[in-house]
């Protein structure tokens, strides 16, 4: 039975990736990092299957004990401070996590198991202000964010280490994926969550900001296996993970309350655009400039070609299927709190 670590099992990605694992007989352990207020939720369901153990990225010592000890096979580093408006707020904080995080797993691994293979999990946040459209393995990067600035350094500090010391290691440069599982305080989840609480009374209106920013979103449960299948592979390389189509927010939110029954239509432009339900007349979404970035990405679109060509990756389920599925999993949680 081969191991396998992930860091932030507790998270979207890490849920569905001990899932897919699981399913695929490995022996699964979770690094969690200890706070007072421990959130299992998103594997609540597969807990008495893994081990979780302690750790933390910002402790050198933790991160070797824990590949001293379990001698994994595979090891998926998910954990990051992952959401890009904290990244303004806590800019050293996600330069630390995020980005020199990667460097001391990487001595983990260089001291403690070098032949073990290792995933980073890199961002499309990384191009930023992009150079060129679509983008592939091969387009510069140009962050725009603390959070995109950390993940470049650990993507080229993971190319570093693999050839400098010859270790397998892949970075998966993944674009949006969403699920139900998402957290409330990424755009795709507060769009379907507000959908879901509008329609049972629980909210009269959403406010979000730049309507017009276009992204690549996916379905994580796809992005995972190719997490995976990029550790199988008899050479290490990186790979640029997406749909290939991008859609801005307003289609996002149009789509999300046309499920949840509403039928949205816009009136306005920039900061005084708002969405109104033609059934009742009544505004429920409305943009505020307190949402907008400092420095705006406003075009992320995906070359996933080499993915597809060799790794024989592609995603299953659309971009209508993602917005249906997320919509229908928050009515279902709204409905029992309503019903109250």
């Amino acid at each position: 039975m081969k191991k396998v670590l992930i860091t932030g099992i507790t998270g979207q990605d890490g849920s569905y990736l001990a899932e897919f694992l699981l399913n695929k007989g490995y022996e699964v352990y979770g690094m969690i990092r200890r706070n007072s207020t421990e959130n299992f939720e998103r594997i609540e369901h597969i807990r008495n299957s893994l081990k979780l153990v302690p750790g933390d990225l910002l402790d050198q010592m933790s991160l070797m004990k824990l590949v001293r000890d379990i001698q994994p096979d595979e090891i998926y580093h998910l954990a990051a401070q992952s959401f890009v408006p904290t990244s303004w707020n806590q800019p050293i904080f996600t330069g630390e996590a995020t980005g020199i995080g990667v460097t001391r797993m990487l001595e983990a691994i260089r001291y403690e198991k070098p032949d073990v293979k290792f995933y980073q999990a890199s961002s499309s946040e990384m191009f930023g202000k992009v150079i060129q459209m679509p983008q592939n393995e091969n387009t510069p990067f140009y962050p725009r964010s603390p959070y995109g600035v950390a993940k470049v350094y650990g993507h080229f500090i993971t190319v570093n280490y693999r050839e400098s010391y010859d270790i397998f290691a892949v970075s998966g440069i993944l674009f949006n994926h969403e699920s139900p599982r998402r957290g409330k305080e990424f755009v795709t989840r507060k769009i379907t969550d507000a959908a879901a609480k509008i329609k049972f009374g629980l909210a009269d209106v959403l406010e979000l900001g730049n309507l017009d920013a276009k992204r690549d979103w996916g379905y994580a449960g796809d992005y995972v296996k190719v997490m995976w299948m990029m550790l199988q592979q008899e050479q290490p390389d990186d790979y640029v993970i997406g749909t290939g189509k991008a859609h801005s927010v307003r289609e996002f939110t149009t789509i999300a309350f046309n499920n949840a029954g509403f039928d949205i239509q816009w009136e306005g432009e920039n900061l005084n655009e708002r969405g109104i339900d033609k059934k009742t007349g009544k505004t429920i979404v409305v943009v505020s400039k307190k949402y907008f970035r400092p420095a705006e990405v406003n075009h992320l679109l995906a070359d996933p070609g080499k993915a597809r060509e060799k790794l024989g990756w592609k995603p299953q389920v659309s971009f209508e299927e993602l917005i249906a599925m997320m919509v229908e999993t928050d009515i279902k949680l709204c409905e029992k709190i309503a019903n109250k």
